[in-house]
């Protein structure tokens, strides 16, 4: 059986297992149900998404059990599935534009005001998707988790961090080395020693359960995390002009709502972390106060790197709105 032969039949299944109604559209998701961002992402905008089309339009979730987070991009702009929740970073290889929004400030009314998920959305129309929204989990994006303590600088000398390809720069400026490897992998990383530490957001670290195999939460949080829903654009040019305003009115309202509702989450996910035993460490005072800059920079240049024009476009339009440097 294919690749393609086995995310059809992911999506059939998806379909058979759900109420079908006027318009049920088939969406992968890069987390697992359950997971923080399933929770508190996906399943609020499908939610939205009913009750502003007044279910007219609904979604079928399947999640990376089906197909891979990093191999997701690839069905649903071959139409297997209509919608694909992800982090951008996941398909960085095929386009490095959408991992630049984790260097922009996460100002949703900004960030549309100045063209900038407008910009992006006409990027990715060329690859036959459509971005319909980029909520921020909270106001700060990202920390790290550890296996051993900070004892010196650079902070992360020796240790092989995981992340997404835009982390790299930094991690490799802390001293460490960086291992691509999806959330989902990390705990037995971490247990087999394959990787020393892992770099993620403030939320659902809890979820994978890595204070087992990992006991300390390292200082100062940087970033922001630019999760991403997107459709196929021939399933978006199908619907009506009223169900595609019904859609963009439930993004709108998920990026607005979702900054506050994260960062309660994340700090109630820290006091939960400690509750179960894991321990505070910290960057040197004199690292620590370049990490905004050596996350920005960092992920700018993956993303320069990968296409140079495009992104320079990008960043300059985030400058002139004041939400990068």
């Amino acid at each position: 059986m294919n690749k393609m032969t086995a995310w059809a039949g992911a999506a059939a299944l998806s379909l058979s297992t759900a109420t079908a109604s006027a318009n049920e559209l088939r969406m992968v998701g890069a987390f697992p149900e359950g997971f923080v961002f399933t929770e508190e992402i996906v399943k609020p905008f499908m939610a939205l998404v009913e009750e502003e089309s007044g279910g007219a339009v609904t979604f079928a979730l399947t999640g990376p059990d089906a197909v891979p987070p990093l191999e997701q991009l690839e069905p649903v702009q071959a139409g297997v599935f209509d919608a694909l929740f992800t982090h951008p970073a996941y398909h960085a290889g095929t386009t490095p534009v959408g991992l630049a929004i984790d260097a922009i400030a996460a100002d949703p009314i900004i960030r549309r005001e100045a063209g900038i998920i407008d910009y992006i959305d006409q990027h990715y129309q060329t690859l036959g998707m459509k971005l319909i929204t980029a909520p921020a989990t909270g106001s700060k994006g990202f920390r790290y988790f550890l296996k051993e303590p900070i004892n010196g600088e650079p902070g992360l000398d020796g240790r092989k961090i995981r992340g997404t390809v835009s982390y790299h720069p930094m991690i490799e400026a802390l001293g460490g080395s960086g291992v691509v490897m999806g959330g989902g992998e990390v705990y037995s990383a971490l247990q087999t020693g394959v990787v020393d530490g892992a770099a993620w957001g403030l939320t659902g670290a809890s979820d994978f359960k890595w204070y087992e195999v990992a006991d300390y939460m390292a200082d100062p949080v940087f970033g922001q995390v630019g999760l991403m829903i997107f459709m196929n654009l021939d399933s978006w040019n199908a619907l009506s002009a009223e169900e595609q305003a019904a859609i963009e009115r439930a993004a709108l309202r998920l990026e607005t709502e979702s900054i506050a509702r994260f960062d309660t989450l994340a700090a109630q996910e820290k006091e939960d972390l400690l509750d179960l035993g894991m321990k505070m460490t910290a960057f040197a005072e004199t690292e620590g106060v370049q990490f905004e800059e050596l996350w920005s920079g960092g992920v700018w240049s993956v993303a320069e790197k990968g296409d140079p024009e495009t992104v320079t476009g990008l960043r300059a339009l985030a400058r002139e709105a004041g939400l990068s440097d």
